[in-house]
């Protein structure tokens, strides 16, 4: 969510020109082999927000708010128009849109509910006016479990969304906490996505917060240590029909999984399979700021098939949003990897293709 400069290098005809590679794979022989004439290229990391949502948040005492206004990802037609220009530059048909870091995870239960039912009537008038280009995650008012069932089931058999989101660090607690479990448990039971994103809590240290570094290094780490939680608890392997996204190639997840394995053993052996393992069992977004060394290490360390493509749209916006599809294959990947992960993963975990 930070400010970064495109390359020099990567000129708009380059983002088109790859692009066009890019489709013209899809129609090749991994297409053939999953069954499908062509693939589907679907965002799943993606933003609608508006000015009455986040003053909502403020009245609940969130105080961050200007990170999300006037990035141009309100549901007006002006701001939609060049969105859509922009995904059909780069051949994205549909983006998932979820409503965190401006989650609905307040220990007061009115503040939890009233914010939930607000994102998601938001998100399924977006869709509802939209419903070619876009498709939802339900928020969810934790730490409450009931209002969160009544909330997903409300979102998945009412309005029609394809999956649920939460933050990293719902309300200070662990993504792994058994109050959770219940909502896992339906999660599970449906099949559905669970895509967890960073709230922008610091790892509760002011050695970021105090540095300004919330979005710079902040959100990243909270992708690690989400991760780090879901595996020693074995949520992935306790759930395994609710598919878990993490966010931006999983934080440090690709430079540091080898020492998971080694250290794991003696430091924490409650761990129920090696991380390496475990985390196999997780899908995570190519949200990697353009950056081609971090999408290689993910891939090498996880495999193509566990990437699925996301842009953080609007933090990713512009030259930037086309270079955030474009960059899967410009970055040395082998053509059926960058097929796989444009294409085909993100479409095949929601059941799009």
């Amino acid at each position: 969510m930070s400010d970064i400069i495109l390359p020099g290098e990567i000129r708009r005809r380059d983002l088109l020109k790859t692009t066009a590679a890019g489709l013209a794979l899809a129609s090749g022989p991994l297409a053939a082999q999953s069954g499908a004439k062509k693939g589907n290229r679907i965002d799943i990391h993606a933003h609608v927000w508006t000015d009455e949502y986040l003053d909502m948040m403020e009245r609940f005492g969130v105080k961050d708010t200007s990170v999300q206004r006037k990035k141009g990802a309100g549901p007006n037609e002006a701001e939609m128009e060049k969105r859509f220009e922009q995904m059909d530059a780069v051949k994205v048909t549909k983006q998932i849109l979820s409503i965190c870091p401006q989650a609905p995870h307040f220990e007061d239960k009115n503040n939890a509910v009233a914010a939930a039912r607000a994102a998601n009537d938001l998100y399924a008038d977006t869709v509802r006016r939209w419903p070619k280009r876009f498709a939802a995650f339900a928020a969810l008012p934790l730490p409450h479990i009931d209002e969160s069932l009544k909330e997903l089931d409300r979102a998945i058999t009412q309005l029609g969304f394809v999956g649920a989101t939460i933050g990293t660090f719902p309300s200070g607690r662990s993504p792994a906490d058994p109050a959770f479990f219940p909502v896992y448990e339906e999660i599970n039971r449906r099949g559905l996505v669970l895509f967890i994103h960073p709230v922008g809590c610091n790892i509760y240290s002011p050695l970021i917060a105090d540095h300004h570094m919330t979005w710079m290094i902040g959100a990243p780490l909270e992708d690690t240590m989400s991760v780090l939680h879901l595996m020693e608890s074995g949520i992935a392997l306790k759930f395994p029909k609710m598919k878990i996204v993490n966010c931006h190639l999983g934080g440090a997840l690709p430079m540091t999984l080898q020492r998971w394995d080694n250290q794991y053993g003696w430091e924490d052996p409650k761990f129920p399979e090696k991380p390496s393992i475990a985390a196999k069992r997780m899908w995570y977004d190519s949200v990697g700021h353009g950056h081609a060394p971090a999408l290689r290490a993910a891939v090498d360390t996880l495999g193509a098939d566990r990437i699925v493509l996301g842009s953080d749209f609007p933090y990713e916006a512009g030259e930037l949003y086309k270079h955030a599809i474009a960059y899967v294959e410009q970055s040395g990947l082998k053509k059926e990897d960058a097929t796989k992960i444009l294409d085909f993963n993100a479409a095949n975990l929601l059941g799009m293709l």
